[in-house]
C-alpha cells in the first residue's frame, strides 16, 4: 500500500493551473526525483504533500500515523539560535512530551498516573528518552558545530543544519526541495551516499543530473499540470521523453490538420446545415474544445551571447602567486594561507572550472586572476582588452523592486545583441518571459526565474570573459543543456564555479582544483590545474597519488636487490642477435612514442578539440595513458639490455 496518494489534484495561481488532474503515489522505500521546468509548480506540489498548502480540488491520502518532514529550498532559522537547538527542533514532540513527563513525575498524584502511562508509551514510540544523543550523533555525522550561531553560518552549512533537523526526526517520508543548492562537491557526494542508503521513502526536487542518477529509483516529471512517471535512471528518462514528445507532436499535427479541414467545410454554410451532417458539426465542436484545452509544451529559452571585442591571446599569467589573510584579533595565530605558490597561464578561449569546498578561496583566486585583488606575493600579468561579465550566485545585481524590462534595459526599449538591435520585450520573450511578466517587479519571480533573468542581463552585456558563479542553481534541465551548448561554442574565456558535475564536465577544458586538505595529503593553500572536467580531475588525482607512492616501492626493491644478487650471482650473458636488434630499435621507438604523446598532449590542451570533436577526448586521453605505460616498459627494457 502506498504511503501517500494524490488523486485528481487541481491547483492554480491566477489563471495558470499548476496541477491539472495530477495523480501520484509514493511507496515505502522509494526514492523519487521530481523534475520539471521552472515555474511548473514543483515546490507548490511539495508544499501540498507536506501539508503546508491545500489543493483547490482533488484528494491527498496518507497512511495513518505517517511522519513526513519537508526541507524547503531556503530554510529559515533564528539567527541567534545555536546549531544544537536548531537541529533539536526536529524532535520537538519528543522534547515536549519528555518535559511534560518529567514535570508530572516530579509531583505525582492519583489523577496523573494514567497520563504518565500514556506519556511514557508515546515517548517510547518516538524514542524520546535519548533525544539529546540522537541530535549529537547527527551533528557528528554532518560535521556540524553544535555551539555555532545560525547567523554566522554560510548558505551551505545552513542547508546541512536543515538536513540534520529532518534526519534526526527519522521520518517515514523525507521531502527535499533542491537539496544540493549551496552545497560543495564533497557535501553533495556525502548527501548522495546518505540518501542512497536512506531506509524510508524519499521525494526530492533536483536539476543535478549526476545526483539524480546516483540517488533516484524513479523519476516523476511535472509537465503542464500532469505528473508522468519514468522508472530507472535519468538517461532512460531522456530517451523515453524524446519518443513521447515526437509522438505527441505528430498527434497534435494530425488533429490540427483535421480541425483545419473541418473549419473549411463548415464555412461552406449550406452543406453543413443538412440533417445528415449534424454529426460532423458535433465532431467539429469537439475538436475545437480539445484544441482549446490543449496546453502547449513550454517553449525553450533562446540564448544569444554578445561576445564583445576580442581580448589578447593571454588572459592571465600567474607565477608563484600566494595569498594569505592576517590572523583575526590579537591571538598569536599564523596568517591564513589561501593560495600557496600557484602558477598557471590562461589563454583566450579557455573554459576553466574552479572546484573546491566552500571557503577554500575560489572567489579570491578569481578576483586575483581578473585584477580585482592583488596577491600577497608572486607575479601576475594580465591580458589586454578584457571585458568581464559576472554572474553572482547571490543575485546582488538584481534590484527586486524594478521591473524585468528595466533590469535588462534601464530607461530604454532597445538593446544590442551580437551587433543587432532587439526590442527588450522580444529579448525577454527569448528567455520565456511574457510581456505581462516583463512589466512585473523582479521580486515576483521564483528562484529559477530570477536566475534566468540574471542570465538574460548578463548575456546583454558585451563581454569576452564570462565569470559564472553557481549559474546552475534553480535552473531547469532544459535550460541547463542549452546553456551548456552556448558556452561550448562561446569564443571568449569562461571561468565557471559550479558543483553540478555533469554541467562542469560538459563545458570546461581545464580544471583548477583545491587540494589543501591535509587528510588527503595536501598542504594549506595548494591549488593544481588539470586537463578536462571533474571526472578527469578525479582520475588524474588518483593516478598522481599512485605515482607518489612509487619511490618507496622502488627503494624497497633496490634494498632487496643486493640480497637476491649475492644469493644467486651469475656472470653477465652476452646479448643474442635478436636482443641486439631489439636494443638497436629501442631509441627510435622511444622517440616515436614521445612524439606521439606530445602531439596528443597539444591536442588535449587545445580548445578546438573540445568544441569540434568532443567524442574524441576520451579516446585521446586513453591513448595518452597507454603511451605512458609503453614508454615505461621501453625504457626499462632499454636499461636492462644496455646493462648487459
Amino acid at each position: 500500500m502506498a504511503l501517500l496518494t494524490l488523486a485528481d489534484a487541481h491547483l492554480a495561481f491566477g489563471h495558470w493551473p499548476l496541477l491539472d488532474g495530477a495523480a501520484f503515489s509514493l511507496e515505502a522505500g522509494e526514492r523519487v526525483a521530481l523534475i520539471g521546468r521552472n515555474g511548473a509548480g514543483k515546490s507548490s506540489l511539495m508544499r501540498v504533500l507536506a501539508g503546508t498548502e491545500r489543493l483547490d480540488d482533488g484528494r491527498l491520502q496518507m497512511q495513518q500515523g505517517l511522519r513526513s518532514v519537508y526541507v524547503p529550498q531556503e530554510p529559515v532559522f533564528d539567527d541567534a539560535a545555536l546549531v544544537f537547538d536548531a537541529v533539536s527542533l526536529g524532535l520537538a514532540e519528543a522534547r515536549s512530551l519528555r518535559a511534560r513527563y518529567e514535570s508530572a513525575h516530579a509531583s505525582p498524584s492519583a489523577e496523573m498516573h494514567a497520563e504518565l502511562h500514556d506519556l511514557q508509551t508515546r515517548i517510547e514510540a518516538l524514542d524520546g528518552w535519548t533525544w539529546e544523543q540522537r541530535v549529537e550523533e547527527t551533528l557528528h555525522r554532518l560535521h556540524l558545530d553544535p555551539a555555532a550561531r545560525m547567523g554566522a553560518l554560510s548558505g551551505g552549512t545552513r542547508k546541512r543544519v536543515a538536513l540534520a533537523q529532518a534526519l534526526v526526526a527519522r521520518p517515514d517520508v523525507l521531502l527535499l526541495d533542491e537539496p544540493t543548492n549551496h552545497l560543495d562537491l564533497d557535501s553533495i557526494e556525502w548527501l548522495q551516499t546518505l540518501l542512497a542508503d536512506w531506509g524510508g521513502a524519499l521525494l526530492f526536487v533536483s536539476h543535478d543530473r549526476a545526483f539524480i542518477d546516483a540517488v533516484a529509483t524513479r523519476i516523476v516529471e511535472l509537465d503542464r499540470g500532469v505528473l508522468r512517471s519514468y522508472p530507472g535512471a535519468f538517461s532512460a528518462y531522456e530517451a523515453t521523453k524524446a519518443r513521447e514528445l515526437d509522438a505527441q507532436a505528430l498527434a497534435d499535427a494530425r488533429a490540427d490538420k483535421l480541425l483545419a479541414q473541418e473549419e473549411v467545410w463548415v464555412r461552406k454554410g449550406v452543406e453543413a446545415r443538412r440533417t445528415r451532417s449534424v454529426g460532423r458539426v458535433v465532431r467539429l465542436q469537439r475538436l475545437r474544445e480539445q484544441r482549446a484545452k490543449r496546453r502547449e509544451a513550454l517553449g525553450q529559452v533562446r540564448l544569444e551571447l554578445a561576445s564583445g571585442a576580442q581580448s589578447g591571446r593571454i588572459v592571465a599569467e600567474l607565477e608563484n602567486v600566494s595569498m594569505s589573510y592576517p590572523a583575526e584579533g590579537d591571538k598569536p595565530v599564523a596568517d591564513k594561507l589561501i593560495i600557496d605558490c600557484f602558477t598557471t597561464t590562461l589563454l583566450r578561449g579557455d573554459k576553466v572550472g574552479l572546484i573546491g569546498p566552500n571557503g577554500a578561496g575560489k572567489t579570491t583566486l578569481l578576483e586575483i586572476i581578473l585584477g580585482r585583488r592583488e596577491p600577497t606575493s608572486g607575479r601576475i600579468r594580465r591580458g589586454s582588452n578584457l571585458q568581464v561579465a559576472y554572474f553572482d550566485q547571490m543575485r546582488t545585481a538584481l534590484d527586486l523592486n524594478t521591473t524585468l524590462a528595466d533590469c535588462i534595459s534601464p530607461g530604454g526599449d532597445w538593446i544590442e545583441i551580437a551587433g543587432q538591435r532587439k526590442h527588450v520585450m522580444s529579448y525577454l520573450g527569448d528567455f520565456l518571459f511574457s510581456p505581462d511578466r516583463a512589466r512585473a517587479p523582479v521580486h515576483t519571480l521564483s528562484g529559477g526565474e530570477r536566475n534566468r533573468l540574471l542570465l538574460a542581463r548578463l548575456f546583454a552585456l558585451p563581454a569576452n570573459v564570462l565569470v559564472l558563479d553557481e549559474p546552475t542553481n534553480d535552473l531547469d534541465i532544459d535550460t541547463l543543456e542549452l546553456l551548456e551548448e552556448l558556452l561550448q561554442s562561446y569564443a571568449g574565456t569562461v571561468f565557471l564555479v559550479s558543483h553540478d558535475r555533469r554541467f562542469v564536465d560538459n563545458v570546461v577544458t581545464s580544471t583548477i582544483a583545491w587540494e589543501g586538505d591535509p587528510d588527503q595529503g595536501g598542504r594549506p593553500g595548494l591549488w593544481r590545474e588539470y586537463e578536462g572536467g571533474i571526472e578527469d580531475w578525479i582520475l588524474q588525482r588518483e593516478r598522481s597519488r599512485g605515482k607518489l607512492a612509487t619511490p618507496a616501492a622502488v627503494q624497497r626493491a633496490s634494498a632487496a636487490a643486493p640480497t637476491r644478487g649475492t644469493a644467486n650471482q651469475a656472470a653477465p650473458r652476452k646479448l643474442s642477435n635478436k636482443e641486439q636488434r631489439e636494443l638497436d630499435a629501442l631509441p627510435a621507438l622511444v622517440d616515436a612514442l614521445e612524439a606521439e604523446q606530445k602531439a596528443i598532449g597539444e591536442r588535449l590542451a587545445s580548445t578546438v578539440l573540445y568544441t569540434e570533436e568532443p567524442q574524441r577526448v576520451p579516446q585521446l586521453q586513453a591513448r595518452f595513458e597507454a603511451i605512458e605505460s609503453d614508454l615505461m616498459q621501453a625504457l626499462e627494457r632499454w636499461e636492462h639490455l644496455g646493462s648487459r
